[in-house]
């Protein structure tokens, strides 16, 4: 009785210690502590080993400290060579300018002109493409990718890499540890070693009993990133993998967009590179940033926007409310995974309610249940706030776009969920063009030809269980 005692004791005692923890920890919404709060007193024992390894969103002190330090050398580098070249000074709209500079605060990277663009056709050739490009590198390469899979698309560009180091390219790539761990206990990722190719991992998953002193384990670098010779780079939801995805084969295919670009926005791609690059391997590639400036021409402005767990809190939600702010005309959007912030969900009701024509596509079978459920609880209120919800019904719609007025685009790795705005670290391209951005558009209406619009009466129609079941995914999502 008496060690029951104790236990009892010892447990409260931890719990308390916890919640305590909870409301003392920073930047933490109101809703994420109240749900913490409640996991932590209502779930014995589950609930404080639940906090204790999911309930940080901290890569580690240690960790911390060194990106913060990297990032911020990488981000004077970029400032002093912004505007060293006449090509590169760029002059969006008045209307967009703010959007920009809510870029720059996050980044540190200014909008820079002169780029061209072209958004590829698929999955495959955006695959087949980064291989001609890796081709024909002269000098060196940077690749990051969060899956990376021995697939045939995998291991296409596996060869590519092989073929580039052989002739004397200099090659850098980086996987997750978590995402890409099949490559990464591969006899693949031991013969790239050997080839002459430099590897690392990023956020390597290690012990996970000892994660709780290390930080999260899922937090994740969900970034891709390609950049050749510093001239041309690759944005877009694109992992390095088959759009047959045989790890989830059931959800296939896996649809993407990807734009390939050409001009001065491939150095911050590259800045943004050698942050991860840097952290994961302690080695300092800063002369590789130090080449000169060009541009192809007078070209449109671009900037690449990256968050993550250690990047300013809300860094991506405010970004993507200051885009649905900004529409006058029409907003549209694909994202495959839909648990927005309060805030976020406000946004895109306010643009319904002020007379923008708001579309939201998603995909109809999603391969998370949870996220799928949770995005679900939130259809009512779009869809009284005059904003139209399509689910796409050919395969995974993986896309992340979002144009505006069809003259503004976002691209690139991030969702509109809370693990993109809180846990992962993600990587964007914003551009002003009104003809890329008209493609963009384009391939978004492809998305609604395959699609399935959702009405209230269907949302009306839904059962007690399963409207019960989407709202408590809701609920427990800012902890998820």
């Amino acid at each position: 009785m008496y060690a029951t005692w104790i236990g009892l004791i010892v447990h409260l005692a931890i719990q308390t210690l916890l919640i305590v923890r909870v409301m003392l920890r920073p930047h933490r919404e109101p809703a994420s502590r109240i749900a913490w709060v409640a996991v932590i007193a209502a779930l014995p024992v589950i609930g404080i080993l639940a906090y204790l390894f999911f309930g940080d969103v901290s890569i580690g002190r240690r960790r911390v400290a060194q990106r913060l330090e990297i990032v911020a050398g990488l981000q004077q580098l970029a400032a002093a060579e912004a505007g060293n070249e006449p090509s590169t000074r760029h002059v969006v709209p008045e209307r967009y300018e703010q959007i920009f500079e809510l870029g720059r605060s996050i980044s540190g990277f200014d909008p820079v002109g002169g780029n061209s663009a072209k958004l590829l056709v698929d999955s495959n050739a955006a695959i087949d493409a980064m291989v001609s490009d890796i081709d024909s590198a002269r000098k060196h390469l940077h690749l990051l990718f969060y899956i990376w899979l021995t697939d045939n698309n995998g291991l296409k560009i596996v060869d590519a890499l092989k073929r580039a180091v052989r002739r004397g390219v200099k090659c850098r790539a980086i996987a997750d540890g978590l995402g890409s761990r099949t490559m990464i206990r591969s006899p693949h990722w031991q013969a790239m070693r050997n080839e002459g190719i430099e590897l690392a991992v990023a956020l390597p998953i290690g012990n996970p009993l000892l994660r709780p002193f290390t930080g999260r384990f899922d937090l994740r670098n969900h970034r891709k990133v390609l950049v050749i010779d510093g001239k041309i780079t690759y944005c877009g939801s694109q992992n390095c993998a088959d759009p047959e995805f045989r790890v989830k084969a059931k959800y296939a295919p896996w649809v993407d967009a990807v734009i390939r670009f050409e001009g001065p926005i491939a150095r911050q791609n590259q800045l943004l590179f050698a942050s991860d690059w840097m952290t994961a391997t302690n080695g300092d590639i800063r002369e590789w940033q130090r080449e000169p400036i060009s541009a192809t021409h007078a070209g449109f402005a671009a900037q690449v926007i990256a968050t993550g767990p250690t990047a300013r809190q809300a860094a991506m939600p405010a970004l993507f409310e200051s885009l649905i702010y900004a529409a006058r005309r029409e907003l549209v959007i694909t994202t495959p995974y839909y648990v927005p912030s309060e805030s976020l969900q406000s946004a895109l009701r306010s643009a319904g309610y002020r007379g923008v024509d708001v579309t939201v596509i998603f995909p109809a079978k999603n391969d998370s249940w949870i996220v799928a459920g949770a995005s679900r609880s939130y259809y009512e209120e779009l869809l009284n706030a005059g904003v139209k919800i399509y689910e796409y019904v050919g395969g995974l719609l993986h896309t992340k776009s979002l144009t505006v007025d069809r003259e503004l685009t976002l691209i690139g790795s991030a969702n509109m969920d809370r693990r993109s705005f809180d846990l992962n670290y993600e990587n964007n391209i914003l551009l002003y063009d009104p003809s890329l951005t008209v493609a963009v558009r384009e391939r978004q209406q492809q998305y609604l030809d395959s699609a399935n619009r959702i009405t209230g009466k269907m949302v009306e129609a839904w059962s007690a269980p399963r409207r019960l079941w989407n709202n408590t995914l809701a609920v427990i999502s800012p902890i998820l």
